[in-house]
């Protein structure tokens, strides 16, 4: 009787579980609020340039900072692999410990030094600081050091869910910010008196800066790199990653939790017998940026995880000197399809998401975009 009693019990509460569920999925909307993207006017486009002028140096100095048990992978190597190939500033990766970094959801690097390093390498500071999205938003290490940089008189960047992290040292308090679509509320929430603007990639608000999602820190850089060289050296800079523009036009609204979103969430992550793990083959000189867009894309279809390997266990350096650990030596494996990884970071991602689209079906691709807070730029057939 017992054990009837419990699987009776089991299953009704398994029925009330299914019958919440559903009526979850369907009060959410079935498409995000999507319009055209609204231009950026010229002042305030200036405007933001101009905050975002060197505060010390005529060759600043960038520190992008992480903490060693996980820091998000694009946040990270995008804005050092973009400042490093403009060659405009000193910019140095770092962690806040010794040692190897993990970064989400894929790929292992080693810091080309410590935040104490950088101390006693720059007592007076850095001229930037980029803050990524970190796994514990509330590193005491990270925060002491984000602060004593603030005060040093460095412009702070929070990139993407960076931005919780950079709230959480109070920085942000009464100040104009944004974050990823899917942390806002959070943030605003826990920091009641943050000023949201809708509608913007990025916002600068006196000596802090603040980015939407993942593939918001690209044109940020590209904004920073105009600040720091002028327009031409980051229109280069633009047509060498396959961006057109760079400017802060953003439509929120198209990034929301949907219907779609909620369903292809679930349907891929009961897929487990369907689940693969693809590789990406690392190679002296490998573009950290395109690197970071592809192993991020496919760690998040629900469907696929990305591991790194190559011939031997010794770490491979990026085109702009990051040490990239292999997670397993080997000569080969299945492979991530058709990663595009000498292309243009830009064209990457969006030949990535396609090819998802093509491997997982089209509603696999939108939700990975909708993660990386990013428009797909689909070509017609």
């Amino acid at each position: 009787m017992t054990w009837r009693f419990v699987l009776t019990g089991g299953l009704g509460l398994a029925a009330v579980f299914l019958v919440i569920a559903g009526g979850w999925i369907v009060s959410l909307p079935s498409a995000s609020s999507a319009g055209a993207l609204q231009p950026i006017p010229g002042e305030e486009t200036r405007a933001t340039v101009e905050a975002l002028k060197p505060p010390k140096r005529v060759r600043p100095v960038i520190a992008v900072v992480g903490i060693n048990d996980g820091t998000e992978i694009t946040d990270y190597l995008m804005p050092y692999g973009i400042l490093r190939r403009a060659n405009v500033a000193d910019v140095v990766a770092l962690a806040t410990q010794p040692g190897p970094m993990v970064l989400y959801p894929a790929l292992k690097v080693e810091p080309q030094a410590t935040i104490a390093d950088f101390d006693a390498q720059h007592p007076e500071g850095a001229d930037y600081v980029i803050v990524p999205a970190m796994v514990r938003e509330d590193d005491p290490a990270a925060l002491r050091w984000i602060r004593s940089q603030a005060e040093k008189g460095a412009m702070i960047i929070g990139v993407c869910v960076g931005a919780k992290v950079v709230a959480a040292t109070g920085l942000l308090d009464g100040r104009k910010a944004t974050t990823h679509w899917y942390s806002l509320e959070a943030m605003l929430k826990e920091h009641p008196s943050i000023r949201h603007v809708a509608d913007r990639r990025f916002l600068v608000d006196g000596r802090v800066a603040t980015t939407t999602g993942i593939s918001a820190s690209m044109p940020m850089s590209l904004t920073l790199i105009e600040a720091i060289a002028g327009r031409e050296k980051a229109q280069a800079v633009a047509t060498d990653l396959g961006v057109a523009n760079w400017d802060a036009r953003h439509d929120s609204g198209a990034f929301t939790f949907t219907r779609p979103f909620a369903l292809t969430a679930i349907g891929n992550s009961l897929a487990f017998w369907n689940r693969e793990t693809l590789g990406i083959e690392l190679s002296q000189g490998v573009d950290e940026v395109s690197l970071a867009l592809v192993a991020d894309a496919w760690s998040r279809t629900y469907r696929s995880r990305v591991t790194t390997f190559a011939a031997s266990a010794d770490a491979v350096e990026s085109r702009n000197g990051i040490r990239i650990i292999p997670d397993k030596v080997s000569a080969s494996m299945t492979r991530v399809p058709a990663a595009p990884l000498s292309r243009k970071p830009a064209e990457t991602l969006d030949d990535t998401l396609k090819v998802i689209a093509d491997r997982y079906r089209e509603n696999t691709a939108d939700f990975v975009a909708m993660q990386l807070e990013y428009r797909r730029r689909v070509t017609p057939q």
